[in-house]
């Protein structure tokens, strides 16, 4: 029995809006960087385009593309330049309704240093992300960044790319989103811990009962 919520439309457009003024508030992208998907009940994608801030975008910029690519609607501009990278997602992950593409800065930084997020140290990002993996460097906007990707869609939801930013997934594409701040926090307690030089390390037990917390949600 197919239990995903799949947004309307319009909701799907309002949350892609929403979503990159938050991102771009934030800092989790500068100039046109970034890009949003969300899928609705027709199986239809709506993605931001190329070259648009997502501070700044409209709606009437979204562009709506079949899960081939096939563009079915759009504004004055062609989707985002790492669309495949969204699609390969939806394609190795049928649980998944939104994805999240962005820079932020401490994240970011763990991205180019390719280190990824796997410390048993802080509960919440235990049970909101779980291990964050770093996948091997693909240029930005290449047909190799699906395939760096895809082979981390079912088994995690959130991800570093080398050298390039960090990406999310989820339920929902406000649940993808959460993911990302939450990844971003997460980064930047490990940097500021990084100034202190200790960390008290959970338990095997502990862990495991998070773990099996985040399991169950």
């Amino acid at each position: 029995m197919n239990t995903l919520k799949y947004p309307s439309e319009r909701e799907a457009r309002q949350m892609i809006l929403e979503i990159g003024r938050r991102m771009y508030g934030k800092n989790f992208v500068a100039a046109n960087d970034g890009n949003i998907s969300c899928k609705t009940a027709g199986g239809e994608i709506w993605i931001t385009p190329s070259g648009v801030s997502k501070g700044f975008i409209s709606g009437d910029a979204l562009v709506k593309i079949r899960p081939d690519g096939t563009v079915l609607s759009s504004g004055p501009l062609p989707p985002s330049s790492e669309t495949g990278m969204h699609l390969r997602i939806y394609k190795e992950n049928p649980g998944v309704m939104g994805v999240v593409h962005a820079h932020p800065p401490a994240a970011t930084a763990f991205a180019i240093a390719r280190t990824p997020l796997d410390r048993m140290i802080y509960p919440e990002a235990i049970v909101n992300l779980g291990v964050v993996p770093c996948a091997p460097y693909a240029p930005p906007g290449s047909p190799g960044m699906a395939d760096s990707v895809a082979p981390y869609c079912r088994d995690y939801c959130a991800l570093l790319l080398a050298n390039h930013g960090a990406l999310t997934w989820g339920g929902s594409l406000m649940e993808a989103y959460f993911r990302m701040e939450a990844l971003e926090h997460y980064a930047a307690i490990l940097i500021n811990l990084a100034q202190i030089g200790r960390a008290g390390e959970l338990s095997v037990e502990q862990a495991e009962e998070l773990i099996k917390k985040r399991e169950g949600k």
